[in-house]
This record gives C-alpha cells, sequence and structure tokens, in this order.
C-alpha cells in the first residue's frame, strides 16, 4: 500500500509510546492521521505536535469508538489504515499468599476481564469497525485497506503476575489468521507485531538501573527498543502487500524470564 497525502488513518493509542512513534512516522511520509485516545490533554497536545486530528476514544465503549471514527472520516475521509496501540494491564498473581498475615488470596475475576475488555475486546471493536468502512471503498492496487495490532511478548512467555496480560495478548496473536481470512475476499490485510521491553511512557516509574537491567535481558542490542523502531516495522506492515495474516516479534531476541 502506498504511504502518501492521500491516505488517511487511524492510530489507537495514539498520543504516547509506540502509537505516537507510528503516528510520527505516518506523518513524516504525508500521510493524514486521526489519533484516537482517552487522555484529552495528551492527545490534543499529540495532534498538535504532528498536525493530526485528535478524536476522544475509549475503546471499552461501542458509543465512543463510533464517534471517533465518524469524527476522524469527517476530517480525512475513510481511512485505509489502522493501527491499533491502545491496552494496558495490571501485575497481580493469580494466587498469593499475604506476607503479614498468611492469607491466600486470588486475582480477582473483574479485574482480569477489564484486561481482556480492554486489550482484547478493545482491539477487535476498532477492528471491525474500520474494516467495514473499509469495504466500501474501491481497491487501489489491489487493496482496501490495511491494519495492524499490538501484541506483546508476555504473549508467549509472560511473566509472574501477568495472566491476565498474556492472556488478552495471546488472543490478539490467535484471532490475526482467523480475521485475515474473514477479510481476504475485501482485500484487507491484518498483521500484528509482538513488541518486547520498549522504553515508553509506561516505564516512567522504572529507574535508570532497572531500565539498564532489563536492557540487560535482550540478546542484541543490549537496550529497550525505541517507538520509532515500532513504527519502522508497522510501515513496513502497511507497505507491503504480500505481509498477510503474520506476527511478527520485535524485541531484540528477548525470551522473559518468570520474573
Amino acid at each position: 500500500m502506498r504511504l502518501d497525502e492521500t491516505v488517511s488513518a487511524v492510530v489507537t493509542g495514539g498520543a504516547s509510546g509506540l502509537g505516537l512513534g507510528t503516528v510520527k512516522a505516518l506523518r513524516a511520509l504525508g500521510v493524514k492521521v486521526a489519533i484516537f485516545d482517552l487522555n484529552s490533554d495528551t492527545g490534543e497536545a499529540a495532534a498538535s505536535e504532528t498536525g493530526s486530528i485528535f478524536c476522544q476514544c475509549d475503546v471499552l465503549s461501542d458509543e465512543s469508538v463510533d464517534a471517533a471514527f465518524t469524527k476522524a472520516r469527517d476530517a480525512h475521509g475513510q481511512e485505509r489504515i489502522l493501527v491499533c496501540c491502545a491496552g494496558g494491564g495490571n501485575a497481580i498473581m493469580t494466587c498469593k499468599r499475604n506476607k503479614e498475615t498468611g492469607e491466600i488470596e486470588m486475582f480477582p475475576s473483574d479485574k482480569f476481564e477489564w484486561v481482556l475488555r480492554l486489550n482484547t475486546v478493545g482491539t477487535f471493536r476498532c477492528i471491525t469497525r474500520s474494516a467495514a468502512g473499509m469495504m466500501t471503498l474501491d481497491p487501489i492496487d489491489g487493496e482496501r485497506g490495511a491494519i495492524v495490532n499490538t501484541a506483546s511478548a508476555a504473549a508467549t512467555d509472560g511473566q509472574m503476575g501477568q495472566a491476565a496480560y498474556s492472556a488478552a495478548k495471546a488472543a490478539i496473536v490467535g484471532m490475526t489468521l482467523t480475521i485475515a481470512r474473514d477479510l481476504s475476499r475485501e482485500n484487507i490485510r491484518i498483521n500484528t507485531i509482538q513488541p518486547g521491553i520498549f522504553d515508553t511512557p509506561a516505564m516512567a516509574r522504572a529507574t535508570p538501573a532497572m531500565k539498564e537491567a532489563l536492557g540487560a535481558m535482550v540478546l542484541n542490542p543490549k537496550r529497550l527498543g525505541v517507538p520509532a523502531e515500532y513504527a519502522s516495522m508497522a510501515m513496513e506492515l502497511i507497505r507491503n502487500g504480500y505481509m498477510n495474516g503474520e506476527t511478527i516479534r520485535l524485541d531484540g531476541g528477548i525470551r522473559m524470564q518468570p520474573r
């Protein structure tokens, strides 16, 4: 797929981190971009910085997602590109003993479900809306659209306390090929990136020493990834018309330890 000023894109979670890196890469190529994000302050700032449009969006809500797509399309027309970066997680053990009381504590089911709703259902909610819109377009060079999802290294080797996050991201990996098959007759491609540890705002609480230790776990190069590297991979998955139904690890060869 060509990437220029004739094409529009939607990036969820586009106000920071991997999403913002992707927005910057798309805008550098002239693509019209709509940033979907829950935080209006960071969203408006990112839109101003990159020359994009901000659409406040809660991926947990049908109504919010529908309204965001309407605003984006009113401004830029129907998107041919969707990059899903919105997500998050928690760190709770499946079961553990309280260190002070010895009481056995279980992972609350509602907190487990929330992580799946945010990552898996939220991603799928945006995919269905975007794909339905792409289906109204005429193909260009045999394509109507391209979608990129964000999973995680935790999908295959999650650390202790990541049961919900691992399940949610593994579900994104698992549905990628199926969705590619569903959309194949409509000339819409979908791929997933499985990033390792990246230096994003989610790492803000980590000290330099912690980041150095995490980077040392990477085979090569021994550092955290940066958003521009994620964005570079996303651009290739969008451009390359023969990439479809794939999940690609982007992690420097890291294999996560239990903790």
